[in-house]
């Protein structure tokens, strides 16, 4: 068998496989979301908003920022906000790791597409979510902000809450990324 067959059987297995994910992925009635972990909690994102994972590597500090914008990384000539998602959600702070990760999104805020990084504990799996799977977020009352959580999936007898990440950051802590960069 010659090389060239070769290269032709693998493209022609390549293409099938990729006609394979498309099919997947054309599923209307489910979703797909990154899954990740903060401490013990479960998080989900919606995959199509993924553009990049990547470890954990220093930023650089911009000043008068809120304490969990970590600072900003230059992500191949895009300068790229990280946050830490620990800070954001009021959680206890702890050592970056080998498994600490950044999570780069891409964040619409009205007509405006953004780049964000979020560090987050470590990255679980990517979870296919079929409709009527997703629960509705509980109402706790004015006191406490959940706008940016979706729903709640349970897999595995663990509860996922799928974050809305254009909610994540509110208008005035988006204006700040925009004059820190």
């Amino acid at each position: 068998m010659s090389v060239e067959s070769n290269e032709s059987q693998s493209a022609s297995a390549m293409n099938q496989d990729m006609a394979v994910n498309l099919e997947l992925h054309a599923d209307s009635n489910s979703q797909q979301h990154l899954t990740f972990v903060l401490g013990d909690e479960n998080y989900g994102v919606d995959i199509l908003r993924v553009q990049e994972i990547k470890g954990w590597s220093p930023v650089t500090h911009i000043p008068n920022t809120p304490e969990y914008m970590r600072g900003v990384l230059n992500l191949r000539g895009t300068i790229v906000p990280i946050v830490d998602l620990r800070m954001r959600f009021n959680m206890d702070t702890v050592e970056y790791t080998p498994l600490t990760v950044v999570i780069v999104l891409s964040v619409k805020t009205g007509d405006r597409e953004r780049t964000l990084g979020i560090v987050v504990d470590g990255v679980s799996d990517v979870l296919t979510i079929k409709e009527g799977e997703l629960k509705p977020t509980p109402d706790f009352g004015g006191a406490i902000s959940t706008e940016y959580i979706k729903g709640l999936v349970t897999v595995d007898e663990k509860m996922v809450m799928l974050l809305d990440i254009d909610l994540l950051l509110s208008i005035d802590e988006l204006k700040e990324l925009d004059t820190a960069q």
